[in-house]
C-alpha cells in the first residue's frame, strides 16, 4: 500500500523557490512596495511555501471565501474549511513583497489579482461559530485590516523555523519520505499544542495498534498567553518517545501555523493538511482545537460525519474522553471503563499549568516524571 496522495488529487505544491530563482526573486523583493503581515498569515505563508497547504497557490478570492464561509469549497469546488486570506490597510493592486512581522525580512513575493472587502462578523460565525471577541480566533478576524488581498505567492523563506527547531522542522514531502523509510502507509497523525501527558500517550498507543506508526505533529507557531512554548513541549515529547514508546513506531515533527481555536473546523484543516504529509489518519479527542466553552466535547468528532465523503482522504480516530482509573489501575476512556467520576483522574492543560505555576505537587498517573521533571524545571 502507498500513501494517501495530497489534497487535491495532484502532487504536492510547494510554492517556496530554490537556486537561481530564489536569488532572482529575492532581488525583485527589495524593489517591490513592502507589507508587513501578521503573524497568523506568516504561518499560513509558510505553510503555502512547504507545500502544506496544497493545492492552494496562494490567498484566497472573494469567491473562494465565500465558499469557504458557506459550503466549505473553495470556488473551484475543492473542500476547504477555513479561509486562508491575507488583509492589507490599503487597497493594493499590483505586486507585493510580504514582510516577516518582527523581522522585516520578505518573506514571499505576491501578485495581487483581487482586492476585496469582507463581512469579518460573518467569517467569525461561520468558522468559530461566535462573534463573541473573548474568542480569541475571533479577536484575529476582527483585528484584520480592511481590505483582503488575492494571488498566487512565491515564497522566499521559512521565516526561521528551520534554523530554530532544526530537523523537527519537516515538509510534507520529508515526513512522506520518512514514512516511506520505514514502510508506512497508515499513518496517524497526533496533533498537539500542549505537553503530552499519560493521556495523550495513551492516545498515541492506541492509534499504534492500528496504524502502521504515529505522526506527533506539534504546532511551531503562535498560542495564547500562558500556553507553554514549543521549545518545551518538543523536549517533553521526544522524552517520552525515548522511554514509553518502542523505537520506530513514532516520528515527531512540528509546523509553522499559529493556533485558530476554531475547533471543529479547524480539526478539518488538521485532517486536510495533514494529508498533504502523508497521513491517513487525524487522532481526535475530546474538545479538539477548542478554547473555552465555546463547543461541545465532541463536536470536533460529528462534523466529519457531516461534510461529504469524498472531501478528505485523511479520516478521523475518534477517541472518547481518557484518564486514569484508579479502580482499573491503568489508563481507560469513556468507552472503557464503567467506573464512575470519583474514581478518575481527569486533568485538564489548564489545570496542570495551574499546578506547574503554584509549585504543586502533580499526580503521578498524570505524566511520566521525566515529563514532569523538563516541565518543572521550565516554570523555575
Amino acid at each position: 500500500m502507498s500513501l494517501v496522495a495530497p489534497h487535491g488529487g495532484g502532487g504536492l505544491k510547494p510554492r517556496a523557490l530554490e537556486g537561481e530563482a530564489l536569488a532572482a526573486e529575492k532581488a525583485r523583493a527589495r524593489a517591490l512596495p513592502q507589507l508587513r503581515i501578521t503573524s497568523r498569515e506568516r504561518g499560513d505563508l509558510i505553510m503555502l511555501g512547504i507545500g502544506g497547504f496544497t493545492p492552494l497557490e496562494g490567498f484566497m478570492t472573494r469567491a473562494d471565501w465565500e465558499g469557504v464561509c458557506r459550503e466549505y469549497r473553495l470556488a473551484s469546488g475543492l473542500f476547504w474549511p477555513i479561509p486562508i486570506t491575507l488583509s492589507s490597510k490599503e487597497k493594493i493592486e499590483k505586486d507585493v513583497a510580504l514582510v516577516d512581522p518582527e523581522s522585516g525580512e520578505a518573506l514571499a513575493t505576491m501578485r495581487v489579482t483581487e482586492c476585496y472587502k469582507i463581512d469579518k462578523a460573518k467569517e467569525c460565525e461561520a468558522v468559530f461559530r461566535t462573534t463573541d471577541a473573548a474568542h480569541p480566533g475571533v479577536a484575529m478576524v476582527m483585528a484584520q485590516q480592511e481590505y483582503n488581498l488575492a494571488g498566487p505567492v512565491k515564497v522566499l523563506s521559512d521565516g526561521g523555523f528551520k534554523a530554530k527547531y532544526g530537523a523537527l522542522f519537516m515538509t510534507p514531502a520529508e515526513t512522506r519520505a520518512q514514512f516511506e523509510k520505514l514502510g508506512w502507509s497508515r499513518v496517524a497523525a497526533f496533533q498537539t499544542r500542549n505537553p503530552m501527558h499519560r493521556s495523550h500517550e495513551y492516545l498515541a498507543k492506541v492509534a499504534i495498534e492500528v496504524c502502521d506508526g504515529v505522526l506527533v505533529h506539534s504546532l511551531l507557531g503562535a498560542l495564547k498567553p500562558g500556553d507553554i512554548p514549543a521549545e518545551v513541549r518538543t523536549k517533553v515529547i521526544a522524552v517520552l518517545i525515548e522511554k514509553y514508546f518502542r523505537p520506530g513506531t513514532v516520528v515527531q515533527a512540528g509546523y509553522p501555523l499559529d493556533m485558530r481555536y476554531a475547533g471543529p473546523r479547524e480539526a478539518l484543516l488538521h485532517a486536510l493538511f495533514r494529508q498533504n504529509y502523508g497521513c491517513s489518519h487525524l487522532i481526535v479527542g475530546r474538545d479538539h482545537a477548542g478554547v473555552g466553552k465555546y463547543y461541545g466535547p465532541f463536536d470536533a468528532h460529528k462534523i466529519f460525519d457531516q461534510i461529504p465523503a469524498d472531501s478528505l482522504q485523511t479520516q478521523p480516530l475518534k477517541m472518547d474522553v481518557t484518564f486514569w482509573c484508579y479502580r482499573c489501575a491503568g489508563m481507560a476512556s469513556g468507552r472503557t471503563c464503567p467506573h464512575g467520576e470519583e474514581d478518575q483522574l481527569q486533568v485538564s492543560g489548564t489545570q496542570l499549568r495551574k499546578w506547574l505555576e503554584q509549585g504543586a505537587e502533580i499526580p503521578a498517573q498524570f505524566s511520566r516524571p521525566e515529563v514532569l521533571e523538563i516541565l518543572k524545571d521550565h516554570y523555575r
